[in-house]
């Protein structure tokens, strides 16, 4: 099968923007609880509720404030902050003006700052803190256009209200109603996991028929019946992914609250507080949820208990899906009697950690792992897989709800097509579909092809079930010219609770090889369970038992392969790569051109030894 399509749940807006359903809603139903915001006392719990009338009022201050500071209709002012309230605030306030989104990532350099604002000729700049203006301070010479910046920690929000008081609402009204369909909603950047990042065109029609399809289609899924769909932002709102998730609720009337943090120590305790019944993450979240809870089952000495109730959930998981697809009668009364069991003692604390109402959840941004899918489902919270890019406004696949397929990233969504390139190249096409790349004609011609996106990735379909062997640029092949994609490898290592990520190299090598970062708090678990300490975590990089123990996992991971494409040497490194170190995009990928200039003089000795 090279071509599969569904037709469209939601028709395509003919007038208006994203800023109308704030108006919309807050019209229809005024108390709705439509935002929760976290309260400002330190240590605190509590989530502070915003309706919709409230809302919508505060848009319509900020928006009267950012005319009375000069913004004009069509004028481009960026974004950089965490995920937090205020930023969908002022992405709502700048879209009721007619102004251009764009965000740019709060972990980017002056280097990076600087292209973005140069290249979409930013007016204006929102940060969230001194560091950030800081880093813009230095990315600001010769850049022109440049006019004003604001500081979200020092009250911007209330000065420019307080600046726009006497500005008149049908001035605002009139800026929103210019706004079409067509109009550029955002210019969103690329992450940049290769080359300087581009510029992505997506106009209010994109989002409007991506979220409203999301919507349409997984509506039922969002909450157990009776309850309202409640959903905590907490991936970058910078990254497509993360706007588009904030652009849903708020079409969708789903409560939306934000959590800046995204290290475990705070993303669990606001999980927890928040109790959301959906969750939108990424698979390191996943995974990283996966080991959390291992450990804590090892350190309470419930390791071989876990153990069982994970083979349970995965048994029990892939009966499901064989009897959805037709192919079996589902689990039989022996592993439905051990499910149950496994319930009561294990799955019902896993979902606990992300609040206890969540049933259901959407991975994106790279493949999840099939085996950890299963656990999940046999955990009783179903992960759908997705898949998209930047260029397609997020999502363009996704699991249908009811019909999960593991190790697969779904079919296309309604009113989207998916072709397979006789390469091999993954090609989409639909509403929405970016309208280029800005400032950027050839760059747009290569990958735009009479109505299709060239998405880069390479894949097939099974049974219009979209799976991704890998990336064409990441493609490695050996000196012997074996071409070997890294996914399969990787996403097998990664499973070992010892390893946090890896890199396979080998290109223009006689061999595969590795550079593998481990887990900081797992490597302190595993010293413990064996009554040691682990002093500082370089030791882990040099201990022999570790050593062994990665070893294992990589004779495990080759057995998936042919010894042509198997991993020959490895390097444990010592420290894990990061967003702060340019070696990781937003959305948690690893940056493959930035970790091998890195680590250059690792990747020759590995070969030279």
């Amino acid at each position: 099968m090279r071509d599969f399509s569904l037709p469209p749940l939601v028709e395509t807006p003919a007038t208006g923007s994203l800023a109308d359903s704030v108006h919309d809603v807050a019209e229809r139903d005024p108390e709705l609880l439509q935002l929760s915001r976290r309260s400002s006392d330190p240590g605190s719990d509590e989530w502070i509720p915003v309706t919709a009338s409230e809302f919508r009022d505060e848009v319509m201050g900020l928006a009267k404030g950012l005319l009375a500071e000069g913004i004009r209709f069509g004028e481009r002012v960026a974004v950089m902050s965490r995920t937090r309230y205020e930023w969908t605030l002022f992405s709502y306030a700048l879209w009721s003006i007619g102004a251009q989104l764009v965000p740019v990532y709060p972990t980017s350099s002056a280097d990076q700052v600087r292209w973005i604002l140069s290249n979409a000729q930013v007016v204006a700049i929102v940060v969230e803190h001194e560091d950030h203006a800081m880093t813009v301070g230095a990315a600001c010479g010769g850049l022109t256009l440049l006019r004003s910046m604001w500081q979200l920690d020092s009250g911007c929000v209330e000065q420019l209200t307080d600046r726009g008081r006497y500005v008149p609402d049908a001035m605002v009204h009139r800026h929103r109603r210019a706004v079409g369909p067509q109009s550029v909603a955002t210019i969103t950047y690329t992450s940049g996991t290769t080359g300087r990042p581009r510029g992505c065109v997506i106009t209010h029609a994109n989002l409007a028929v991506e979220c409203d399809t999301l919507y349409a289609g997984w509506k039922g899924i969002l909450a157990e019946p009776g309850e309202q769909p409640c959903i905590l932002a907490f991936l970058p709102l910078s990254h497509i992914y993360g706007l588009m998730v904030q652009v849903a609720c708020l079409r969708g009337g789903v409560r939306l609250g934000h959590q800046p943090d995204l290290s475990p120590e705070a993303l669990l305790p606001a999980l927890a507080s928040f109790r959301p019944t959906y969750v939108f993450a990424v698979p390191y979240i996943f995974e990283k949820i996966f080991h959390k809870a291992r450990r804590a089952a090892e350190e309470a000495g419930r390791g071989e208990l876990f153990d069982k109730a994970v083979d349970t959930a995965v048994r029990h998981a892939e009966e499901v899906e064989r009897r959805e697809k037709g192919e079996g009668p589902g689990p039989g009364l022996k592993l439905q009697v051990a499910h149950a069991v496994f319930d009561r003692l294990v799955y019902r604390r896993l979902r606990a950690v992300l609040g206890g109402r969540v049933r259901h959840a959407t991975s994106g941004g790279s493949t999840l792992d099939r085996e950890l899918g299963l656990f999940f489902a046999g955990a009783g919270i179903t992960i759908h897989d997705g898949y998209g890019l930047t260029e397609t406004t997020a999502a363009v696949t996704s699991q249908p709800p009811g019909h999960p397929r593991f190790g697969t990233v779904g079919r296309p969504l309604p009113g989207c097509a998916v072709h397979i390139a006789q390469d091999g190249e993954i090609w989409v096409r639909g509403d929405v579909v970016f309208a280029g790349y800005h400032d950027d004609p050839v760059a747009t011609e290569s990958v735009l092809r009479d109505g299709w996106l060239a998405t880069g990735d390479v894949g097939r379909l099974d049974e219009g079930y979209l799976v991704i062997t890998g990336r064409k640029k990441d493609i490695i092949i050996t000196s012997g010219g074996k071409s070997v994609s890294p996914q399969i490898l990787e996403g097998r290592l990664r499973r070992h609770p010892l390893i946090s990520q890896c890199l396979v190299v080998g290109d223009d090598r006689p061999f595969i090889a590795a550079l593998i970062t481990l887990d900081l708090e797992a490597s302190k678990h595993w010293y413990q369970l064996r009554g040691k300490q682990l002093a500082y975590p370089q030791q882990a990089t040099i201990d022999k038992e570790i050593h062994a123990e990665i070893q294992r996992a990589v004779t495990i991971a080759n057995s998936a392969v042919s010894r042509a494409e198997s991993i020959r040497a490895f390097r444990i490194l010592p420290n894990e790569f990061s967003m702060d170190d340019g070696l990781m995009t937003p959305s948690l990928k690893l940056r493959r051109g930035a970790i091998v200039k890195a680590y250059a003089a690792d990747i020759e000795e590995l070969y030279s030894s």
